[in-house]
């Protein structure tokens, strides 16, 4: 086999072994796609479920834990400050403190960001998911027993602890997931992550209802379930494979990511994936290790990082936290009891688990491109409907189930596309070498615009009120022509293919060998290593 040649050093193989290997890699690729390389493994299945469960779901969770028991946590902030010092806490400083307890949230994830490239590079992408629980046991314990300790304090210090470990695993378990899957796959297991998300988020809803923990003795139990999916993880992970890229790629251990790709394959037909990933290997020889700063002046990677970046920016400034924030008064206008507006919320993050398992589905099938345009241009036209019906709610008697409709759509197009895919596009735009890097670009950039959402809306309602909305669709209609004119569809190709696919629009060339040649699924694609030039195209 030419890998074997190439795991011996030869790097340079002569043109008939050359020959002679294509063939057989291309027939392996042939065989591979027939039988087990390309299906669902209880190997691969069970990794993607375990780790989605064990930090995912953490994320969404602790995205909505608060929502529901806030005027138990508030009461008891007050009661504890005036068993301490003999007054009851101004309003202004328990709205202070509460605003804390929420945004510690995003900005822990933003530092969780921030920390992605390092510990992704040192520990591999299993080892820092794993190593991640810390941020989720530590913090659930010292939640669960802030009441018995008298102390809000340490609240607002686990939510920002808390925090970290959700910008870890909304960056890492996506990148995991990515390497780990073939790529026929690779869409549809990328958005497994934001499926978890959306089932935390349901899970924290129904658990928030007053008669199971959103009440005044239970909120502190419901603060600290958080630490049970990460115990799991830390349980179970370590029996499933580390990213089979990284060990043969950044590791250089052959003998080990051949064995992972095997259990995650369920065959011992392997030889083709190897060798693209050697290929991947031999391209980023020249190139190193990337860090933040190198790629960003990468001129190879410009369009791709721009894109990540625009994605992340219109996924949290299209107002999608800011529609669940506003629904519980849309709901109280349209005649929702007080009392029931809880069930109605848990119905609405139902239809978000329900449409993030159909984009699971479709995704394959309709390409990643499609589903984001699809999903933005529903929520631009949710918002600006939302707007009109926000505008004659009080007039006209049917328009307040106008205004429950457009949240409703609003929700099923952002969990189509603007949710989940631009984890799955990160993934699949990036190399071995630059995918941490951009990760940690992405993250930053997602977690900013969510904290920035969550410092600036309340001053825009209070400002511009139902108009809010329009903001939020200029923001959806901008990100769906940027999608329309620079993303391509990266479904089914490899990470190399799609490389190339950006290659014109950065003005640089992908060189194979002694020629130019297109990166495809065929002897003459095998035939050489591919070269990153870095000069403009004539």
């Amino acid at each position: 086999m030419l890998f074997d040649l190439l795991s011996k050093g030869q790097t340079e193989p002569s043109d008939a072994v050359i020959t002679k290997c294509a063939g057989v890699i291309a027939e392996s690729d042939d065989k591979s796609k027939h039988s087990h390389g390309q299906r669902l493994t209880a190997v691969l299945a069970l990794a993607t479920l375990i780790s989605a469960f064990g930090s995912s779901f953490q994320y969404g969770y602790n995205v909505a834990v608060i929502n529901s028991p806030s005027p138990y946590m508030q009461r008891f902030y007050n009661t504890t400050y005036l068993e301490r010092y003999d007054r009851p806490m101004e309003e202004n400083l328990l709205t202070l403190l509460w605003s804390l307890s929420v945004s510690m949230y995003p900005l822990g994830g933003l530092f969780g960001s921030l920390m992605v490239a390092p510990l992704v590079n040192k520990l591999g992408r299993k080892g820092t998911l794993l190593f991640n629980n810390i941020f989720s046991i530590v913090p659930a314990v010292m939640m669960g027993v802030s009441e018995v300790a008298k102390s809000y304090e340490i609240i607002i210090v686990s939510r920002f602890i808390v925090g970290i470990c959700a910008g870890l695993s909304s960056n890492v378990v996506p990148m995991y997931l990515g390497e780990l899957s073939p790529k026929n796959l690779r869409g549809a297991l990328g958005i497994i992550p934001q499926l978890f998300i959306t089932i935390g988020i349901l899970s924290a809803q129904v658990l928030g209802i007053r008669n199971i923990l959103g009440n005044s003795t239970g909120w502190t139990l419901m603060l600290g379930l958080t630490g049970i999916p990460a115990v799991i993880e830390l349980l179970l992970l370590p029996f499933f494979p580390e990213s089979p890229r990284y060990m043969l790629i950044q590791r250089g251990d052959e003998k080990s990511a051949k064995k992972a790709l095997q259990r995650l394959r369920g065959s011992d037909n392997v030889d083709a994936e190897l060798w693209e990933m050697r290929l991947e290997d031999q391209s980023e020889k020249a190139e190193g290790r990337l860090s933040v700063l190198t790629l960003l002046s990468q001129r190879s990677l410009r369009w791709q990082l721009v894109s990540i970046v625009v994605m992340n920016m219109g996924q949290q400034l299209s107002g999608v936290n800011a529609i669940y924030y506003y629904a519980d008064s849309i709901y109280a206008t349209a005649g929702v009891k007080q009392n029931d507006i809880q069930y109605v919320t848990v119905g609405t993050g139902a239809v978000n688990v329900f449409m993030t398992i159909a984009a699971v589905f479709i995704v394959e099938a309709t390409g990643r491109r499609l589903l984001l345009l699809c999903g933005f241009g529903i929520c631009c036209g949710a918002c600006v409907l939302l707007t009109v019906a926000l505008y004659f709610q009080e007039s006209v008697t049917w328009m307040p189930y106008v205004s429950i409709a457009c949240v409703i759509i609003y929700v099923i197009g952002h969990a189509i596309g603007p949710s989940p895919i631009p984890y799955v596009v990160t993934t699949e735009m990036f190399r071995q070498s630059a995918r941490p890097a951009a990760f940690m670009v992405a993250g930053s950039v997602h977690w900013l615009s969510n904290f920035t959402v969550g410092l600036v809306f309340p001053f825009m309602e209070r400002g511009l009120g139902s108009y809010s909305f329009i903001i939020f669709s200029f923001i959806c209609l901008v990100t769906l022509i940027y999608i329309l004119l620079v993303v391509p569809e990266t479904k089914g190709k490899t990470f190399l293919e799609i490389c190339q696919m950006f290659a014109k629009r950065n003005k640089v060339e992908i060189k194979l060998g002694d020629g130019d040649l297109p990166l495809k699924e065929s002897k003459e694609s095998l035939s050489a290593p591919p070269v990153w030039d870095d000069q403009v195209t004539q």
